[in-house]
């Protein structure tokens, strides 16, 4: 910990959601003429590179800032009145379970931004693409930030337009369907789930989270928490996405350009997994132990058919989609964050939240692995890409070949790295559910998870064979470059991380145990 006063961690949290919505209307503006380098073209990318560049390390300040001796007490914290006559107010805030995503959030943008300066996605103006792309950096950062309610609704609701348009101009084939069909669904979700969170603030007199969360459901009925929970769990379920709710998401990864869907994976989808822990399971504990057993059971088939739909893919002559079946593979880890969610145990939570990152950093890294392979090869097709000989990775382009499959072992939840922890304290948390929940229940849907991760393990281990295994000199001759200068700047971090965290997971558990504790005891410890 550096030692920073509160004002100017004050200063850095409002920064870190004010400074891309600033960055993205100077984006829309002609470059100053010594700015503009060989074109103005560059110079807008460029100029997103520095705003989430200055974003990430206003993040990276504000963690080291922070004080890791209190992960339980919110830091950095700002409250002014807003809208006095429903007691709305400006309440900004990090602790242990979202500083993490916040930091997370600020290094994808930052690497999406890097990435798209030397690969920018074909399609109409590049100063739209930066300008869409910090929007979208803002209101999610925003999400995780926000302590009001309704703030927290405007946050996650800003995210859906600039998504739309990043998929539906920038995307690739049936980009319209996919684009329509993600905004349809999550904002059908999100008008229930505004139901929700007006509910509770009309019921309990506040908009706050913290006192909501401090009062732990004590001045709202038990029938008044289970509408609640109903109406906003089914909004964050869209969103995060949970079985059946997710038929969006395969068709929005599929379409969307590279960085579109390493974001949409790695931040969008934590907002609904955020939303939970953050929002129903302190401020609606009894109405979240009603459907716990519910929620936990979705969280089960999710996780068997996200990996059912993956082997399906995976089959020789299936015709399966690469970017397809990453984003299969999404709904059978989320399904995993839900289960430690459903569990409301310290455990369970602790592993949910361990998953989303680990998440957001492996799955991130396979959406760029996969863009750049459909770069290469011009198509994501497994059967196209596996042909006779298969597109033999390791022998074309080893460094690729090598990252793929580390990617992969990551995600099927090798012991060491970051894709372990989560997915394991999840399972732990089902073994021993919160007292008064069901636990043969739990035991019969961590047997099914438990059955899912060697799904997982199956159907990634027959995509790294058919990609990355064959003789290069047994088909046709094909020059594949290997990973570019700007790749491996792009991708390194998301490799260290994901190793750090699998080795010593005490950083991350450390800072989002004692917030759990807390949030679990409605405030009170």
């Amino acid at each position: 910990m550096i030692d920073i006063s509160p004002s100017v961690m004050q200063f850095l949290l409002a920064f870190t959601m004010a400074a891309p919505l600033l960055g993205a209307v100077a984006a829309l503006l002609p470059a100053p003429p010594g700015l503009k380098g060989r074109s103005p073209e560059q110079a807008v990318l460029r100029h997103g590179v520095t705003v989430t560049g200055v974003v990430l390390a206003a993040a990276i300040a504000l963690t080291l800032g922070f004080d890791h001796d209190a992960p339980s007490r919110f830091q950095a914290t700002t409250d002014i009145s807003w809208i006095p006559a429903l007691d709305v107010r400006i309440h900004l805030g990090v602790d242990g379970i979202s500083l993490p995503l916040l930091l997370m959030t600020a290094l994808l943008f930052f690497l999406c931004a890097l990435y798209s300066y030397f690969k920018l996605p074909a399609g109409p103006s590049p100063k739209a693409f930066v300008a869409l792309l910090l929007v979208l950096e803002s209101g999610t950062l925003a999400t995780f930030a926000v302590l009001d309610l309704l703030l927290f609704f405007l946050a996650f609701e800003m995210v859906l337009i600039p998504m739309y348009f990043l998929i539906a101009r920038w995307g690739g084939a049936q980009r319209q369907a996919a684009a329509w069909k993600f905004i349809l669904y999550t904002l059908l979700g999100s008008v229930v789930m505004l139901l929700g969170l007006l509910l509770i603030g009309l019921k309990s007199g506040t908009f706050d989270m913290v006192a909501l969360a401090t009062d732990n459901g004590r001045e709202l009925t038990h029938t008044t928490q289970l509408l609640a929970v109903l109406a906003i769990g089914i909004g964050l379920a869209v969103k995060t996405p949970m079985w059946p709710l997710h038929s969006w998401l395969p068709d929005a990864h599929t379409a969307a350009p590279t960085v579109g869907s390493v974001l949409l994976a790695g931040v969008l989808l934590k907002m609904g997994t955020y939303g939970f822990v953050r929002i129903l399971l302190p401020v609606t504990p009894d109405g979240m132990a009603t459907f716990a057993p519910y929620l936990g059971a979705f969280a089960a088939v999710g996780i068997v058919y996200g990996s059912l739909a993956c082997l399906a893919l995976a089959r020789k002559g299936n015709k399966g989609d690469l970017k397809r079946l990453i984003a299969y593979s999404s709904v059978g880890h989320m399904g995993f964050v839900l289960l430690g969610i459903a569990s409301m145990t310290p455990t369970g939570v602790n592993g949910a939240l361990f998953a989303n990152i680990a998440h957001g950093l492996i799955t991130g890294l396979l959406f760029f692995l996969v863009g750049a392979l459909k770069d290469r090869y011009g198509t994501a097709d497994l059967d196209t890409l596996a042909g006779a000989t298969g597109a033999a990775l390791y022998g074309r382009a080893p460094r690729m070949g090598a990252l793929l499959a580390f990617a992969a072992v990551a995600s099927l939840g090798l012991p060491g790295l970051a894709g372990f922890w989560g997915e394991m304290l999840a399972l732990f948390g089902a073994f021993d559910p919160a007292e008064g929940l069901s636990r043969p229940a739990f035991l019969t849907y961590m047997a099914i998870g438990a059955f899912g991760t060697l799904l997982t393990a199956a159907y990634l281990l027959i995509v790294v064979r058919r990609v990355c295994m064959g003789d290069p000199k047994a088909g046709p001759e094909l020059t594949v470059a290997d990973i570019q200068r700007y790749e491996f700047a792009a991708w390194t971090p998301l490799v260290a991380l994901t190793v750090l965290a699998g080795l010593w997971p005490a950083v991350l558990l450390g800072l989002t145990d004692p917030a759990v504790q807390k949030l679990l005891a409605g405030g009170n410890s």
